[in-house]
């Protein structure tokens, strides 16, 4: 069967405001479990700046998340990802130099260490039995019953919202996941941004047509950042530049 490749050109609002983001072109292509590639470009004309976004999209009814540690640093993402049968994933969380996480991680239902209370790590992204969620620490209940979890942050969406006073001062390459509506759940990275221009691309873009998104968190960035995905044509990858902690990966249920 001939490979699904579909190349949609949103046609975005002409606008003369500085410093706001358009879609030049999306380019879509589906993987396992009905998990979806979707790779962005995007142009802020009053900066004379380009971004690149890649996602991996899913719906919670056939997938879940699963964090996969990588406690040594000894494998990159591509590797693990192949080993483990996952459909697509991204680097995790934070780590200190002796390779310890920086906040709750839960991997495969274990605890591996607890939920901090720090000014940057706002957020914890989750995944039960029967959801996936993005909560901010202070909403988050210890007592949930849950299968992975990655605390990390800032938050750069709230109730479809840019969160304000993100940092506008410094560009990296970012990886974050973000929650949408209708149950469906993305992993992502983009090229070297502001937190504050990626939270504003989030919230104010329509990345896909079927997924407006309602909370994002940023995951572990610059040379940290990571993304794969099991295309039907091969695998997608932009490889993690140092060795990461852990791993954020869609599973199939």
């Amino acid at each position: 069967m001939p490979k699904l490749r579909v190349a949609v050109l949103f046609l975005a609002v002409a606008t003369t405001a500085h410093g706001d983001w358009t879609i030049l072109s999306a380019d879509s292509e589906p993987g396992g479990a009905v998990v979806v590639h979707q790779h962005v470009i995007l142009e802020n004309a009053g900066a004379d700046d380009r971004a690149v976004v890649d996602l991996a999209i899913f719906s919670t009814k056939s997938c879940t998340l699963r964090v996969i540690q990588n406690e040594d640093g000894a494998s990159n993402l591509a590797d693990v990802m192949r080993r483990e049968k996952c459909l697509a994933g991204v680097n995790g969380g934070y780590f200190s130099p002796d390779f310890a996480p920086i906040g709750l991680l839960i991997s495969d239902g274990k605890v591996v260490a607890p939920l901090r209370r720090a000014r940057l790590i706002t957020g914890v992204l989750s995944a039960s039995t029967h959801e996936v969620q993005i909560a901010r620490v202070r909403e988050f209940s210890r007592q949930q019953k849950l299968d992975a979890a990655i605390q990390c942050g800032p938050f750069l969406v709230d109730l479809s919202q840019r969160v304000r006073g993100l940092d506008d001062s410094r560009s990296a390459r970012r990886t974050f996941a973000a929650t949408g509506t209708n149950g469906r759940v993305a992993l992502g990275v983009c090229s070297d941004m502001s937190l504050a221009d990626l939270g504003k691309i989030l919230a104010t873009t329509r990345l896909a047509e079927d997924f407006k998104i309602q909370r994002a968190l940023n995951l572990d960035g610059g040379s940290s950042s990571a993304f794969w995905f099991a295309r039907k044509s091969g695998a997608f990858s932009i490889p993690e530049q140092k060795p990461v902690r852990d791993l954020v990966a869609i599973v199939a249920r």
